[in-house]
This record gives C-alpha cells, structure tokens and sequence, in this order.
C-alpha cells in the first residue's frame, strides 16, 4: 500500500519559533543566572571569612583559658583555609568547624590539671594538721618543762633540809657542857636513829660520866656543810666545822677543825642522824 507524507502547511511555519527572539531571551537569562552566581559566591565567600573568623575567636579563646588554668604548651592542629570552596561546602566546613570545637574544649578540659581551688584546699588541711601538731608538740614541751622545773625545784629544797640537818646533827652532837651533860646526851638520842642510836644509848652512862669529870665546856661552830650525795629520804653530808674548849678555871684551848660526813635519814617530819664519820 503507497505511504502518504503530510506536507507542511503556512499554519504550521507560523507556530514555529522565532529564531532570534528566543535568543535575546535566553541571553538574558544566562546573564541573570551569572549575576545570581557571583552574588552567591560573594555570599559564600563572605560566609567562609566569617566563619574563619570564628573559629580563630574561639581557638584563641581556648588557647588563653589553658594559659590560666595551667601554662602548659599546646599544640594548635587547626589551620586556617586557604581555598575558599563551593557555597555547599562552605557550609559544611563550617558546621563541621564547630562541631570540632566543642570537643577539642572537653578534652582540653578532661586534660588539664586539677583545678586550683582543690589544691587551695588539701594546702588549708596540711596546714590544719601542722598547726594541730605543733599545738600539741608546745603543750607536752610545756608539761615537761613544768615537770622538769618542779622535780628541780623538789629536790633543792630537799638539799636544803638535808644540809640544815647536817649542820645542826654536828652542832647537837659535838657541843658539850658538864653542868648539862644529860641533857645533851639525851638531845642527842632524839636527834638519832638506827644502828648509831643504839649504840650511843648504850655508852650513854659512860659519856655522861666523862663529861662531868672533865668539867668541859665545848662550843662548835659550822663553817659549811654541802650535801655529798641525796637518795630519796637519805642523804649524806659533808660539814666543816670548829671546835673551842674552855675548862672549869676558864682556860680556853685553840680552836680545832673538824671535818665530818653525817649520814642522815628522814623518818616522818624530822631527819636525824644515823652514822657519823670524822673525815681527814
């Protein structure tokens, strides 16, 4: 069967499209595009300087609070960008620029060192605790101190007793007078005791005898006594002294020097002799 081919008509020329209209048109619209595209680059690139200023802000900020939490040096791995990209990419670099801050602060944060306030505390503690013990260190230097100073004083005055006994045991027993000669020879029982008591009691009646015959009178003077050795309630006393004789007609005899070691012991308020030595 023959094929039949439609042949164009002056209607159909009239619908076709003006060649040089449509291009004038389209010019336009690429020129309107480019300026959109400059605008946004501009827009873009203004965005990118932003953001490049930003991110500067806060690293500086962070590298100035690290300064003053602890100078320590820190390694800055942010690089400014050089290229300015795409529009699309720039905002994406940004966004991801500050989504890296925040961690790169924490971890900063988790790495730095205890903060001052903690170490102001634990430094107010020690300081507590030294103060506490040098308190008590003060108190027990007092205590013994006063201890010390008691103890000293205790035992001065115990020499003291102790060479006063010595001089008067001395006195009591060396001094004699005839018309007296009982009296003194009890004076001297009382002021006496243990083995050297005893054995003076049992010659009593003998010295007695003596010192009436001899018609004596014997006056002794202490020159000084010290105490040699003192242990507890007993003591032991050196004592330098001076004898003078003066017989019934009032003839005196030259004074002679005594040295005797007086043994003495406290029994309750009163010490008294218990051995008596004539020392060169």
């Amino acid at each position: 069967m023959p094929s039949f081919r439609r042949r164009g008509s002056v209607i159909d020329r009239a619908d076709e499209p003006r060649p040089d209209i449509d291009d004038a048109v389209d010019a336009e619209r690429v020129l309107a595009l480019a300026e959109e595209a400059e605008a946004q680059a501009a827009e873009a690139e203004a965005m990118a300087t932003a953001a490049r200023a930003r991110a500067r802000a806060l690293r500086l900020r962070r590298e100035a609070e690290e300064r003053a939490a602890a100078p320590a040096p820190t390694t800055d791995a942010d690089a400014d960008p050089d290229v300015v990209a795409e529009p699309e990419s720039v905002v994406e670099t940004i966004d991801s620029t500050e989504e890296s801050e925040d961690p790169a602060v924490e971890t900063t944060d988790d790495a730095s060192p205890r903060p001052p306030g903690r170490w102001r505390r634990i430094a107010r503690y020690v300081a507590a605790a030294l103060a506490v013990l040098a308190t008590c260190a003060l108190i027990a230097a007092t205590v013994f101190m006063v201890i010390q100073h008691r103890s000293a004083a205790h035992e001065e005055q115990q020499r003291a007793e102790f060479t006063a006994a010595g001089k008067q045991a001395v006195v009591t027993l060396m001094s004699l007078d005839f018309n007296n000669a009982q009296a003194n020879v009890d004076r001297i029982i009382d002021n006496s005791t243990g083995q050297f008591r005893d054995d003076f009691k049992n010659t009593a009646a003998d010295f007695v005898k003596i010192a009436k015959e001899s018609k004596v009178v014997t006056d002794v003077s202490v020159n000084a006594a010290a105490v040699d050795s003192m242990s507890g309630d007993s003591a032991d006393v050196l004592v330098a002294a001076t004898s003078r004789v003066t017989n019934s007609s009032g003839a005196k005899e030259q004074p002679r020097s005594w040295r005797l070691l007086v043994s003495l012991v406290r029994e309750g308020d009163q010490i008294k002799m218990s051995k008596v030595e004539f020392v060169p």
